[in-house]
């Protein structure tokens, strides 16, 4: 069964800079496609950004397009999410997010097995 774990949240000023981590324990997961995902309080979880197998195509959302950049390291078995001039509406709780299946998604329900996740605070 398939495990993420993700790592890198806590308090930041608006304007800084995080980066979250999100390790897979699976044997194939340079063969996944990887997401990110979001969670205020009181609200759905929402589509942050995904990266195909190989990190040769990613997808944002326009709310964190050209400030937040998804990579990944195959050799590692992990995924980041670079997150620059953060704002206080970024605050979150933020879930990596494993697709089995080709190609990028950006709907929750394509992902296959989701991480606890970890919160991110931006303090304005």
């Amino acid at each position: 069964q398939v495990q993420l774990v993700e790592s890198g949240g806590g308090l930041v000023q608006a304007g800084g800079s995080m980066r979250l981590s999100c390790v897979v324990s699976a044997r194939t997961f340079s063969s996944y496609s990887m997401g990110w995902f979001r969670q205020a309080p009181g609200k759905e979880r929402k589509f942050v950004a995904a990266i195909n197998w190989s990190g040769s195509r990613t997808s944002y959302s326009d709310s964190v397009k050209g400030r937040f950049t998804i990579s990944r390291d195959n050799a590692k078995n992990t995924v980041y999410l670079q997150m620059n001039s953060l704002k206080p509406e970024d605050t979150a709780a933020y879930y990596c997010a494993v697709r089995y299946l080709a190609g990028l998604g950006e709907n929750g329900w394509e992902f296959d097995a989701w991480g606890q996740g970890t919160q991110v605070t931006v303090s304005s």
